[in-house]
Order: C-alpha cells, then structure tokens, then sequence
C-alpha cells in the first residue's frame, strides 16, 4: 500500500518488535480507566492522554520518569488487569505490522498484588498465551532484572526465567539506570540464563557511554543489547557489534523524549547502519512517550531519509534478532520482500 507520497505505508510492513516494556506499552486510556478504578491519584503528566515532558539525563529526570512510571504499574492489580494490558499491546502491534513481540517485565514488581512471584509470573504468562492466540501475533517474554537490586535477586529471577522457558520465556534482560552498579554485578544471573537457553538482552548505552555496551558485550555476553545507540561514539565497539551480529534494539522517539539525544535527526541510526551494526527498532515505553512501533520506522523515514529499501531491510534485521521459529522467520522475510515488491 502506497501513500499518497508515493512511499510505503510502514504499518503494512512485516516487522519484529523485540523492545517494550510492560507497564509502558499501556494504551494511556486504559491507565485512565485504571486509576479511576482503583482510586489511584494519577499526577498531571499521566492524565492528559499526551506524553510528559522528560528528561532523565540528569540523576532527578530519571527519578521523575522512574516515578510515573511506578505509578502506571500500581494500576495493575489483578489478573484481569494483566490481560486487558497484554492483549491491548498486541492489539496495537498487529495494527502496526508487528508480525512477532518480545515483551519485557521485571515480575518483582508485580508479585506483591498478584500472590507472589511466580504467580504473578504465571498470570503474565497466561495473559501472553490468551492474546497471541487472540490476535495471532507471536508473543514471547523476556524477564528482565532491575539493576538497582542486588544481584541475588537478578540470580532468583534468572533461575525462574528458565524454569519457566517452556511456558514461552526467551530471553533475560537487565533494566533501569544503567549508571548505578557494574553490568558484571550481574554476570552469575546471566550465566544461570544463558545456561538455561535464554538469550542475553541487558540495557546498555542509552544513559551511558560506549562502555556499557562494551560491558554487556563483554561481561554479559549479550547477543541483543537494549537501545546501543551510545555505541555510535567508539568506531571499534562499532565494528565489534557487526562482526558479532549483536542486535541493537534502537528506540529513537525514546531517546529523545529521554534528552538522550536533543532531536530525532540526532539519533545515531545512520552510524549504526552504515557499520553494519543489526538493528531492531523499538517502542520502548509507549505509554510515557507517546509513539508506537511504526511509528519508529517513520521517524527514520523523515529524520534520516532511510528509503522503503532501506526500512525493509530493517524490519528483517529485527526478524533475524527475534527467537522465533525458523519457519516463522521465513514467512516473515518473505511477506517483507512481497511489502517492497513494486505494485503490480
């Protein structure tokens, strides 16, 4: 389908999101009706139905944005909860041509409303299973840690991670600012998922400089990197990411909404590309920054001048980073090769 411009409409566009938080893929209605629900005091900057204003590059942004976000989660009490939010989300990734979704969740933070943490674990699990079969997009989770706990409990929750691997869990990520604590704090607990055929998905090089990529690379052995994109300031880690075909799931409106980056054009996807560094676009935290899956493809688009050639090799990079089936991975190259097909 052509716009009017003569450009491909990036929605139809077969794509694989392997970056979106739990909480933060909350459609902002949905917190409304939430909060009113359960007498939650929603601050002004959630209640518009617009995104806040942020910046989190100082120590107080990140703690402002931690906060409303903090916020959002304590809307979700039951399980009935936790479905309308996983089927919301994949309802808006299929309109968005998302083909496959990774989603990403700490369930420490949900266990105390929901009877501990593996029940809270198996409600969201139950919830995944229910909307994928609802919606027919592939969903998988990836349990991530919180950086600022201590690493036992990264280690607690690798085990249950891979415990529960056959229940659709494919992945272990580590989350939150990356500027607290050493990624190699956390090597045990990668180990253990690893170990356990999980993939390595740790936070890196989004408030932090090339190092932290450099560490989950290093210390973690990281076959994806959540954002990355500070890894455009070191040409050797660069070229270092391309020849390892480590992924970068890259968030543009994200990192500018963070004040990562001052605007979109400033975003450093064309270094990335250029290096040959692989690429999986991401929403990150919709509810917080106002831009889903899509949306992410047209900023490149605009910002970066990327042609349709050019955002279908994209959405195949984010296919090849994916943990999906081989099968699936195949129809799913080859819808994007029919999306770029000139029209008949």
């Amino acid at each position: 389908m052509l716009h009017s411009s003569g450009e491909r409409d990036t929605r139809a566009l077969p794509k694989a999101h392997l970056h979106l938080h739990f909480t933060g893929s909350m459609r902002p209605s949905t917190l409304l009706e939430l909060a009113d629900k359960y007498g939650v005091h929603l601050p002004d900057a959630l209640k518009g139905g617009e995104p806040p204003r942020l910046r989190a590059t100082d120590e107080r942004g990140w703690f402002r944005f931690q906060r409303l976000y903090d916020i959002a989660r304590s809307c979700l009490r039951a399980p009935e909860d936790i479905q309308r939010l996983v089927r919301e989300a994949a309802q808006e990734d299929v309109r968005d041509g998302s083909r496959w979704l990774e989603i990403q969740v700490d369930p420490t933070s949900y266990a105390p409303r929901l009877g501990g943490l593996s029940p809270a674990l198996e409600i969201i699990l139950d919830a995944v299973e229910t909307a994928s079969r609802e919606t027919g997009l592939g969903i998988r989770v990836v349990v991530a840690a919180n950086r600022m706990k201590h690493p036992l409990e990264a280690r607690t929750l690798a085990r249950l991670a891979v415990r529960y691997a056959d229940r659709g869990i494919v992945g272990f990520g580590l989350s939150n600012d990356e500027r607290r604590g050493f990624a190699r704090d956390f090597d045990r607990a990668f180990g253990i998922a690893r170990d356990g055929g999980l993939l390595a998905a740790p936070h890196g090089g989004e408030l932090s400089g090339p190092g932290s990529v450099r560490d989950c690379v290093d210390d973690l052995r990281a076959s994806r990197v959540g954002h990355g994109v500070r890894a455009a300031e070191d040409p050797w880690l660069l070229s270092r990411l391309a020849e390892r075909r480590v992924t970068c799931e890259v968030c543009p409106a994200s990192n500018v909404a963070l004040g990562v980056y001052d605007k979109a054009e400033d975003v450093p996807v064309r270094a990335l590309w250029d290096a040959g560094v692989p690429m999986a676009l991401g929403a990150d935290d919709p509810l917080l920054f106002g831009s889903r899956l899509a949306a992410q493809y047209d900023l490149v688009r605009r910002a970066h001048a990327f042609t349709d050639a050019e955002l279908a090799e994209l959405a195949r990079q984010s296919v090849r980073g994916a943990s999906m089936p081989e099968d699936v991975r195949a129809g799913v190259l080859a819808d994007i090769d029919a999306w770029l097909a000139p029209a008949a």
